[in-house]
Formats: C-alpha cells, structure tokens, sequence
C-alpha cells in the first residue's frame, strides 16, 4: 500500500464526487488543496486537505470506493494526514452532513463534535442530498489535536 501526493487531480474527478456529488462544490476547493491518492494494488482512495490558517488543516473531500469501503483505508488515509501534518498544523479538522455512517465513522477516529452550521447543504447544494436515508440539512464540524 502507498499513499501518494496527486497533481493531476482532475483524472480521480469520479472518486471526489462519492463525497462532494455537486461539481462547482468540489471545484471551491479543488485547486488550493493537496490531494492524495491511496494505491492498493489499483487507487482505492483519496483526501484532500485545505490549509484554513491560524494552525488549521482541514480535510475537504476524503472517498474510498464503495467496494473497499470498511477495510480500514478510510482511516489510513487520516492517519497519514495526522502524521504528514503534525508538526505543521495542531488541528484537524473536517465538516461532514449529519449522517449515522459518517460521523461516527470520524468519531471511531479521534474526532470529537466542534461546531454545525445550519442549513449548509440546502443553502449551497442545488438540490437535495440524501445519505443512508437521511437528508443532509445541517453541517456538522468535527476536530482533532495534531
């Protein structure tokens, strides 16, 4: 396994879209933020981390194939960001829909809860985003000591 630095990270457009399904989101970010890909035998997943300032390092879009999903690569992926990162940055952090898939799985982590921004998927995505069943309404913001 080796989780490497992207430059061309319009060719994983496909991968980023698992996590951020509307385009002009992704494209907010894309450019400014450092991309990594994990290769397992093929790409099985990516992060991208944003610099926010003031110590900040914020994870903006992390995906794993739905077919390698719960093997452990989504939490490698974070685990080498906290490890690349932490003499440069003292917090992690990560906003995520309110989902009984993807908080928990931050939680299981390291994070802990830190803030919501309310209303953030229906005041910025131009339509409805469902997870699990369950609409994202609100932008639940998490955290973790580098």
């Amino acid at each position: 396994m080796k989780i490497s630095r992207v430059t061309d990270k319009e060719r994983y457009l496909s991968l980023l879209l698992l996590a951020d399904e509307q385009r002009s989101m992704v494209d907010k970010y894309l450019n400014r933020g450092t991309m990594y890909a994990l290769n397992d035998r093929g790409v099985k997943g990516e992060i991208v981390v944003c610099d926010q300032g003031n110590g900040v390092l914020e994870i903006k879009n992390l995906a794993v194939l739905p077919r390698y999903q719960n093997q452990g690569y989504g939490k490698k992926l974070i685990d080498f960001i906290c490890n690349r990162y932490r003499n440069e940055f003292s917090l992690l952090i990560v906003g995520t829909g309110d989902s009984p898939q993807t908080v928990p799985f931050y939680e299981k982590c390291g994070f802990m809860r830190s803030h919501t921004i309310r209303n953030f998927f229906t005041d910025n995505y131009d339509h409805k985003i469902w997870e699990n069943g369950v609409q994202l309404i609100d932008m639940i913001y998490l955290k973790k000591e580098l």
